[in-house]
C-alpha cells in the first residue's frame, strides 16, 4: 500500500506562511526587549520594529492577493467544529496580520516626536506616516497615540494566544492523531 501525501499549499503560500511568522515572532521579542534596553539604545530597536512591522505588512498584503487568487488545499476531513475553527483561526491570523502593524504605525504617526524624526525603514528608505493622525492637535494626538499604543499591544497579546491555539491544533493532528498537517505547510 502506498502511502498518499496530504494536499499540500503551495510553495509561495509556505514560504510566505514562514517569512511572515518568523517576522512576527522576531518583532515580538524585539518589542519585549524594549525595557530591558538602556533609553539610549532603544531608539534604534523601535526603528527596526517599526521597519519589520511595515515588511509584515507588505508580504500580509502579498500573502492575501495569493490566497485570494490560488485555492488552498482542502482541510482534511476533521470533526465540523475542527474544521470550523481551523477556518476561523486561519481569518482571525490573516487579521492580525493586517491590523497589529496598521495600529502599531498608527501609534507611530500619533508620536508627538514625528515630525522632528522621520521614519526610516530599516534606517535607510523615508516612510511616510499617516497625516491625519500627525496633523492632529497636541493634546489629541496624545490621546490617539495612548489609545492606540494599548489596541497594539492587546492585539499582540491576541497574536500569542492565537499562535498557541494554532500550533497546538497542528500538533494534536500531526502526533496525537497521526496525521500529516505539518507536510501540509512545510517546505
Amino acid at each position: 500500500m502506498q502511502l498518499r501525501l496530504p494536499e499540500r499549499y503551495a510553495k509561495p503560500a509556505i514560504v510566505l506562511h514562514w517569512v511572515i511568522a518568523t517576522l512576527m515572532a522576531l518583532n515580538l521579542g524585539i518589542a519585549w526587549s524594549f525595557d530591558l534596553v538602556a533609553k539610549s539604545g532603544s531608539g534604534s530597536l523601535k526603528g527596526m520594529h517599526k521597519s519589520i512591522g511595515i515588511l509584515v505588512l507588505g508580504l500580509a498584503i502579498t500573502r492575501l492577493l495569493w490566497r485570494l487568487t490560488h485555492t488552498p488545499p482542502p482541510i482534511p476531513p476533521y470533526a465540523e467544529w475542527e474544521r470550523r475553527s481551523a477556518r476561523a483561526m486561519h481569518w482571525l491570523l490573516y487579521a492580525l496580520m493586517f491590523c497589529i502593524p496598521l495600529t502599531g504605525w498608527a501609534n507611530d504617526s500619533a508620536w508627538k516626536g514625528a515630525a522632528t524624526h522621520p521614519l526610516r525603514l530599516f534606517y535607510v528608505v523615508p516612510w511616510f506616516r499617516f497625516g491625519w493622525l500627525e496633523h492632529l492637535a497636541p493634546a489629541t494626538k496624545e490621546q490617539w497615540h495612548t489609545v492606540l499604543l494599548q489596541l497594539h499591544i492587546s492585539l499582540a497579546y491576541v497574536l500569542c494566544a492565537a499562535f498557541v491555539v494554532h500550533v497546538a491544533g497542528a500538533l494534536k493532528h500531526q502526533f496525537l492523531e497521526r496525521k500529516p498537517e505539518l507536510q501540509r505547510m512545510w517546505f
